[in-house]
């Protein structure tokens, strides 16, 4: 019995400079290092630029990115560029 892909969104700057402008994908990973993984396959170079820079919401909880954050079937997962304090 499979489990319910996550819904992987990216913000509109990352999708222009990453993925064409795609936005929303399904990903069926257990953890967050899975997400990344899986769209670094997809977009070779992505994985590394969503490590460094990005902060990551995974059901509407802000974390930063660490790679064993659970993801359950069916969750959100936003990739947010980081803040930068100035």
């Amino acid at each position: 019995m499979g489990t319910a892909p996550a819904r992987v969104v990216l913000t509109g700057g990352l999708s222009r400079r990453y993925t064409g402008n795609v936005q929303e994908f399904a990903v069926e990973a257990k953890d967050l290092r899975g997400v990344i993984k899986a769209l670094d396959r997809l977009y070779p170079g992505l994985g590394e630029h969503l490590e460094e820079e990005t902060t990551v919401a995974i059901d509407g909880e802000i974390h930063e990115v660490g790679y064993y954050q659970p993801i359950r079937p069916g969750s959100e997962v936003f990739f947010i560029p980081k803040l930068e304090g100035g």
